[in-house]
């Protein structure tokens, strides 16, 4: 429910009380002109301590080249840490002044910071505010998370996983039965692909996002359900790849916005699903692109350096943070790529600092970030326990190895965690939590390790004791030897929200030759199996599984596979 401050429109009529007959002459929508400033003031995220708050403001007064926005607070509320403003509190009043880059707000124009705080009690709604002195009205954004008789959902919850079931996709769960053995996961949560305009109502009569909402809340029953959808369409999708290209082309950011995004938000914010926790893993594999994969990178490509060019990644994953976050009871996690990618000391700062951009793009601010996503649809292992970055061999560091050839982290949840720490080192809020999608990275059977490697070097201490079986970590196409790894499940470990299975077992990562389609999916081959590499995988061969499919489509011989492998043991 909206709840729109009415003290401004008060005193505005005051004023048009004492104008005697010059009231009669204005217009009727002056009035709304007549407002100098509004504030959108957003609790995102609120527990039992703490809260995470979005505010916006417009200007529609003359155009300022500084600002400085004022509020107090009626109970013990402490603002603790913020971005995009100055923050100062004395008392209960607070003050957020512009920063040196976003002093500038022209008439008409708005501005957005975000500011974590604690309290005690009720965290009371503050009821007036000021821009430069004068008194804005107020619009609390949607829902009232303070207020239980609000017909929204109320606040966010630090953890959408925790004390929730997590909804079985009865498509998924339709082909796992099917298979040999696949009834022993079949019930297993996976994410729900939104690959193209057309699966927003369904492709070829499967189920839409409509329908798959209709499911969940059936599967809810009285308890709290979580919906994972990953969303995955950006113009210029996974510049470096080819399997995984999608329909629109570089430049349609624009269709991309209205065709796709807008539909998706606007089924969100039906109020029929508030009560699900609706989680969205947004656009895999695009922004560390825009890192690693372009000039003067030996891996650059010239799609790359085209979606680089134009912005529109960035343009992209702005708007759709901005317009998802709208509803209160959805929970993006941003693509974080993995440690086999964005670990390296020249790749991990300059992610995080482009994650912040895109989620300061196009109307979004770091409080519609409620995390981040590491290993989508990867094979990267969870934890190795047989070795970390910090041993040596002879005098030598394991960083000199082949396998870990330099890079800062072993496997994917220390690569989180500390991804986790850089993030809200630079701005996002202090409450955001990992996901790790564990459905293909388990590596188990009989070519598991049961103890490191002989420290005859670096590479036969690493080679012999890493569970990750891969030729090199850069392979990712259906991958010989994987297996299932953690089943899915509530906060595992200190700053990880959930193990989940993002990339449902099963469904190829491409073809293995060349197939004619309609979904805009190329042919690359490191989906080949007789492919030997490029410099992405330091030239070896790519380790792929033959006769694979097209991406998104059923690989039998791939979920058997997984079944097989799947550590720990089915």
């Amino acid at each position: 429910m909206s709840r729109t401050r009415t003290a401004l429109l008060a005193a505005l009529a005051l004023v048009a009380g004492t104008a005697g007959a010059a009231v009669a002459a204005i217009p009727p929508d002056v009035g709304a002109a007549a407002v100098p400033c509004t504030v959108e003031y957003k609790v995102q995220n609120q527990w039992d301590t703490g809260f995470t708050t979005a505010v916006t403001v417009t200007n529609n007064s003359a155009a300022k080249s500084s600002w400085a926005v004022k509020w107090s607070y009626a109970g013990n509320q402490k603002v603790t840490s913020g971005w995009n403003a100055k923050l100062s509190q004395s008392g209960t009043a607070v003050t957020a002044a512009n920063e040196s880059y976003n002093g500038t707000l022209s008439t008409g124009g708005s501005v957005s910071f975000g500011f974590n705080g604690t309290y005690s009690g009720t965290n009371a709604l503050p009821t007036a505010f000021t821009l430069d002195g004068v008194t804005c009205n107020v619009d609390d954004g949607g829902t009232d998370p303070t207020d239980p008789t609000d017909p929204g959902t109320g606040s966010r919850v630090d953890n959408p996983y925790a004390g929730a079931k997590v909804y079985v996709n009865p498509e998924w769960k339709a082909k796992a039965t099917a298979e040999t053995g696949g009834s022993r996961i079949a019930n297993q949560p996976t994410g729900v692909w939104l690959d193209r305009i057309a699966a927003i109502n369904g492709v070829n009569g499967g189920m839409g996002l409509r329908a798959h909402l209709d499911a969940a809340l059936a599967q809810k029953g009285s308890d709290e359900l979580v919906v994972q959808l990953v969303i995955y369409n950006l113009p210029g999708r996974d510049c470096a790849a080819l399997a995984s290209n999608g329909e629109l082309g570089p430049t349609e950011i624009d269709k991309y916005k209205t065709q796709y995004i807008d539909p998706i938000a606007a089924i969100l914010k039906d109020t029929k699903y508030a009560g699900l926790r609706i989680v969205t893993t947004v656009e895999i594999d695009s922004l560390p692109n825009l890192v690693t994969n372009v000039s003067p990178r030996a891996t650059a490509t010239a799609n790359c350096d085209t979606m680089k060019a134009n912005g529109n990644y960035v343009k992209g994953v702005g708007y759709a943070l901005n317009k998802l976050g709208d509803a209160p009871n959805v929970y993006n996690y941003v693509d974080a790529g993995h440690h086999g990618w964005l670990g390296w000391d020249d790749n991990f700062a300059p992610s995080a600092a482009l994650f912040k951009e895109a989620a300061s793009a196009e109307g979004a601010t770091v409080a519609d970030v409620h995390g981040f996503i590491v290993n989508t649809a990867n094979y990267s292992a969870t934890k190795e326990d047989h070795f970390t970055v910090n041993d040596t061999v002879n005098g030598a560091s394991v960083r000199t190895s082949k396998w870990i050839d330099w890079n800062r982290y072993v496997d994917e949840q220390s690569y989180a965690q500390a991804m986790r720490t850089q993030l809200v080192s630079i701005g996002f809020p202090s409450g955001i939590g990992m996901l790790i999608d564990t459905s293909r990275n388990g590596w188990g059977g009989t070519a598991r390790p049961t103890g490191p490697g002989a420290t005859t070097t670096v590479d036969t201490y690493v080679d012999g004791g890493r569970y990750d079986r891969r030729i090199h970590l850069g392979n990712w196409c259906n991958q010989s030897g994987a297996g299932l790894g953690e089943r899915p499940q509530a906060a595992p470990a200190a700053g990880i929200d959930a193990y989940v299975w993002m990339k449902p077992p099963g469904e190829s990562d491409g073809s293995s030759t060349a197939i004619p389609n309609d979904e805009g999916k190329g042919f690359d081959r490191m989906c080949d199996p007789t492919y030997t590499g490029n410099p992405r995988n330091n030239n070896n061969m790519s380790g792929a599984l033959p006769n694979a499919p097209l991406s998104g489509h059923w690989f039998s011989a791939q979920f058997q596979e997984l079944m097989k492998n799947a550590y720990p043991a089915l």
